[in-house]
């Protein structure tokens, strides 16, 4: 693990977050290396979860149910959107995705910050909701760098290959959405700014009334 990474996540001990945690909204085209990039984050930040997608496909190499994704079929996934149980869901390169409601309201409730690594369709559905969230857009140095990565990762069949890479373009182009935009072309250094995101937001003045109140009160009454 990067020392950077963790001189950030001791500034994030220090740092406390507001008396509902933080909704982080990870993005990036396939490829990206959002994955990566919060893996790391998640090892070294304390008090800050993962939340668990449900998805239609199948398990990749080395995946396990209810570690990457939870992995349901179509008519469980059509249940749970009837029943309303997903904050946000889409459909991406055929398959569905969807973040379960429930998971993310017990995070926030329990003041603990949480992780949404989503499509850019799902970061759009999360910002439409109007939640105190703060959003991240991963951006891959070149489209050769993003194609090297999926053919690295070898998860993917040819025709899946040239959908995800011809949709790679029009989902870059929305970066002008996301709070924050981190060029991933060095996983250590994208990893520490990742961390001093989450550092940052843990230190806003809105994010710490309550606490800033505390102490006032101690030198009011000195």
């Amino acid at each position: 693990m990067s020392s950077k990474v963790q001189d950030v996540s001791s500034e994030c001990q220090q740092a406390t977050s507001s008396p509902h945690g933080i909704l982080y909204v990870v993005s990036s085209p396939s490829g990206g290396g959002k994955g990566t990039l919060i893996r790391r984050v998640l090892d070294v930040v304390p008090d800050l979860s993962y939340s668990v997608s449900y998805t239609t496909r199948a398990p990749r190499n080395g995946e396990v149910d209810g570690r990457e994704y939870f992995f349901v079929d179509r008519e469980r996934f059509g249940e749970m959107i009837a029943s309303d149980e997903f904050l946000e869901w889409a459909n991406v390169h055929g398959h569905l995705y969807g973040t379960a409601r429930q998971q993310v309201k017990d995070e926030i409730e329990r003041g603990k910050d949480i992780v949404l690594e989503v499509d850019v369709q799902g970061a759009a559905s999360v910002k439409r909701l109007g939640l105190d969230s703060v959003s991240v857009f991963i951006l891959p140095p070149s489209l050769e760098t993003l194609r090297e990565r999926l053919l690295t990762r070898g998860t993917d069949s040819a025709e899946e290959l040239r959908v995800r890479l011809a949709n790679a373009p029009a989902e870059l182009r929305q970066y002008t959405n996301f709070d924050y935009v981190i060029f991933n072309d060095r996983v250590d250094r994208a990893s520490s700014q990742l961390a001093a995101i989450v550092s940052a937001e843990r230190a806003r003045q809105s994010r710490q009334d309550s606490l800033i109140k505390e102490v006032m009160q101690k030198f009011n009454h000195m």
